[in-house]
């Protein structure tokens, strides 16, 4: 995408708390609509429709009649169309447009600007199987059997010819800074011709052309300045009662249906539309807040529930547009598009075969799903102090997770890290023994990094200067200037390092590898979602889809180390993703959410995250217990209390990793130490995590061979039942045989739980054994701190063992 514009706000401060949202800011062209038409002369327009195969497993059909349209079936189901254009309208167009982008610190706002063309009417003029030989048209559509079901699709629109004839003047309609031109024109054998479609099978299975050979005039105007198309839109049928889901991690909404969804990484942001935080934080920050649609790991992948599914491949700028009741319009920023059409029959099949291509998440060591991991920040004596508390209370602990492990500074803002990767000798007085004494008793060590490094010359203790030894290996992100990139980071400015450069990988590898040489197991992987969108790298690479590209990159060098030393049963977790992070990546956490029971950024805004990951191919996703983000001034407070805490502990509880933080400014909220109730309270359900560890260990299992998650929408067992659509956080399952309730408001110790129609199971109530039978209803169930609504199968065997081993354990009695 060439990116003509880009304003950069880092310093902007006390600024317009409501900015405009991405969904609504980025697409000031009009909704693109055009015709689609076919040549009656050329292309038989009788009562018989027209069919082709595309491979041995799919057919496309054309309907000439009643509005002329295009579909694509799966052979085992030929009457049930996985795509299909809308009658009698356009499903591709094209267009030329200046672009804007605003940056902030993480956060980036797409905007068109001045549209030169927009080319979005298609007649068909003939579609016939040809041999290789095909002379392919300037604009042409490829597409291809992958799999058994995938069909893959290829647009691609190249540079516009403009010509000029005396038949007929072709109309033309007047929008904000562009014309509309009716159609596509090119120059083909020195003859005037529309552009045409090529539909492209791979052999044996022969080719399919669809082209148009009209001829009319074009009128005469002034060429646009842009060389090339940077604008494509897909257009293609939906239903008025079909739902959306996926498109990677999102924390607001569970179903898109009438929503622009953009497909950005960036920062989530501080409220996303919860008040009053949002409206503070864009006050003091541009744009900090964010809002419903900002997210750390988006992906341009969908299903709905009329079991169809999509994904793009590549790295451009997307916006997904479901706000029409009957269509879906993609705008793609950039002049192709490459994709896959999916085929399958339920919820599950459409995730296995959409991991099946972009890749599954492996198989992580036993250790980190086995028990409590302690986030906690202090030096050796505050672990050590903590470790013997965590004894007393029989807290069953896998692994202390030290994010501090580097040191702290004072900013203006508070204590932060360094950001030197090598352990600060004198926060961690006697590191190596520390790690020792904890392998003893088989509790490992987890430490913090990112892809940045912060200059260091003030720091006292340092033995290494990772910034200047990067800037002097030349790998680090530059600006226009030739110049170390510094991208404004709170109170600090960092280098960042190029991922594109090959000597990055080599040199970063290392400096991780003297990590684990220490005895360290496992690592936040941090950040990954700011790349400046002006950046210069190594690759020459268009810096807007490098910069959704960049989490995968990042993933990769961590993944690499962890393959490198198979033997030590490494793991890194990270919150900035996109589409093919189940390749790279192991864990994912979701990030920095409100200390609150607030919807957009708080814990129920940690549920829908969870959920709509999972369906999206993060099978393994957690939250940090409690929430992180803290706010602390005079007007807006937001700290963590103590109820939060424990409801946040009984609903991690069930999820891939149970793990603590204490949050960006610990001593306003309320931790597991904080008294005698809450470290009884994270040893209960520390215990109740563990119980299920068999159950989990067989997901986990599942999840690197089907993609399928560990937590689970209700929807991807339960697709038929309508009311199982509107639920998004209130409720989920663990894999298919436990149904959990959380308490996600304040004061509530009643919860609603629906039981699902589909099957004849009943489900039984894990604390009073009572079970529930009827499908279909809700139940008002009580929920006091402590005994959260957890229900398993009726006659599960993997229901039983987990009441068993909450019996042994002193839970349940």
């Amino acid at each position: 995408m060439a990116i003509l514009k880009i304003t950069k706000k880092h310093k902007k401060h006390f600024n317009n708390p409501f900015p405009s949202s991405s969904a609504s800011a980025s697409t000031t062209i009009p909704y693109v609509k055009g015709s689609l038409f076919i040549n009656a002369k050329t292309v038989p327009t009788s009562d018989h429709n027209l069919f082709f195969p595309i491979g041995n497993d799919f057919k496309l059909s054309c309907f000439p009649n009643n509005g002329v349209h295009l579909s694509i079936s799966h052979l085992s189901e030929p009457t049930r169309p996985i795509w299909s254009s809308i009658p009698g309208q356009a499903f591709l167009s094209a267009a030329m447009a200046d672009t804007e982008v605003e940056e902030s610190r993480g956060s980036f706002l797409v905007k068109d600007r001045d549209v030169h063309l927009v080319c979005n009417h298609q007649i068909i003029d003939g579609i016939k199987v040809i041999n290789d030989n095909c002379q392919y048209a300037r604009y042409w559509i490829l597409f291809s059997q992958k799999t058994n079901h995938q069909v893959g699709f290829q647009v691609k629109i190249e540079k516009p010819s403009f010509i000029s004839g005396t038949k007929k003047q072709v109309p033309t309609t007047t929008t904000t800074s562009s014309r509309i031109y009716r159609g596509f024109k090119k120059r083909m054998n020195n003859r005037k011709k529309r552009l045409g479609w090529c539909w492209y099978l791979t052999k044996p299975r022969g080719f399919v052309l669809v082209s148009s050979v009209e001829e009319e005039e074009m009128g005469s105007f002034e060429i646009p300045k842009a060389e090339e198309f940077n604008r494509v839109w897909l257009t293609y049928a939906s239903e008025e009662n079909e739902r959306f889901y996926g498109f990677g991690e999102q924390f607001s909404h569970m179903d898109f249906k009438g929503k622009k969804v953009p497909i950005l990484v960036q920062e989530q942001g501080i409220g996303r539309g919860d008040q009053p935080i949002t409206m503070a934080a864009n006050l003091v920050s541009y744009r900090a807040g964010g809002d419903w649609s900002t997210t750390y790991a988006p992906s341009p992948f969908y299903m709905t529930s009329k079991m169809r599914s999509l994904y793009l491949e590549g790295y451009d700028y997307t916006i997904f547009d479901l706000t029409r009741s009957d269509r879906v319009q993609i705008q793609i920023h950039g002049n192709s598009v490459e994709g896959r059409i999916l085929h399958g029959n339920s919820p599950c099949e459409l995730i296995e075969h959409f991991t099946e291509t972009i890749g599954r998440l492996p198989e992580i060591p036993e250790w980190i799903i086995s028990s409590a991991i302690v986030g906690m920040q202090g030096g050796t004596e505050a672990v050590r102090r903590i470790w013997d508390e965590l004894r007393d209370y029989d807290v069953p602990v896998s692994a202390f997770w030290l994010q501090d492990w580097v040191g702290q500074r004072e900013t203006l803002i508070g204590s932060q890290l360094w950001w030197n990767w090598e352990v600060d000798a004198q926060r961690y007085c006697g590191w190596k023994e520390l790690i020792k004494d904890l392998g003893d008793q088989n509790i490992k060590v987890m430490t913090y990094c990112n892809p940045c490094l912060a200059p260091v010359d003030e720091k006292r203790n340092k033995k290494r200067n990772l910034f200047e030894e990067a800037k002097e290996l030349d790998i680090l992100v530059k600006d226009n200037n030739g110049n170390a990139y510094m991208v404004p980071n709170t109170a600090f400015d960092v280098g960042m390092l190029d991922l594109t450069h090959p000597k990055t990988g080599t040199w970063f590898k290392k400096v991780l590898r003297e990590m684990v040489d220490d005895g360290v197991r496992g690592w936040m992987a941090d950040f990954g979602e700011g790349l400046p969108v002006d950046a210069v790298l190594y690759s020459g690479e268009d810096p807007i889809s490098a910069h959704n590209r960049y989490p995968e990159l990042w993933a990769k060098i961590n993944k690499e180390v962890v393959e490198e030393q198979e033997e030590q049963e490494l793991v890194f977790f990270m919150r900035a993703g996109f589409r093919d992070s189940p390749k790279w990546g192991m864990l994912f956490w979701e990030g920095d959410q409100m200390v609150s029971w607030q919807t957009n950024d708080g814990i129920k805004s940690s549920v829908v995250g969870l959920l709509s990951s999972g369906i999206s191919g993060y099978a393994f996703n957690h939250s940090d217990i409690g929430g992180y983000c803290t706010v602390n001034l005079p007007i807006v407070k937001y700290r963590r209390t103590q109820e939060l805490l424990l409801r946040w502990m009984e609903l991690n509880s069930f999820t891939t990793v149970f793990r603590t933080h204490e949050g960006n400014k610990p001593s306003c909220n309320s931790q597991f130490y904080s008294n005698q109730h809450t470290f009884s309270h994270f040893a209960r359900f520390a215990k109740v995590y563990a119980a299920w560890k068999f159950y989990r260990i067989q997901l986990v299992k599942e999840a690197s061979q089907k993609g399928l998650p560990v937590c689970r929408h209700l929807f991807l067992h339960y697709p038929n039942d309508e009311h199982v659509h509107h639920l998004s956080y209130q409720q989920f399952l663990v894999g298919s045989e436990f149904l959990v309730v959380p308490v996600l408001d304040k004061g509530k110790n009643k919860v609603k739980a629906y039981f699902p129609l589909g099957e004849s199971t009943s489900w039984l109530h894990v604390w009073t054994g009572k079970v529930f039978s009827k499908q279909g209803i809700e139940e008002w169930i009580d929920a006091p701190i402590g005994y959260p609504a957890v229900f398993v199968k009726v006659g599960s065997i993997i229901g039983e063992t987990f009441l068993s081993n909450l019996k042994s354990l002193g839970i349940l009695l």
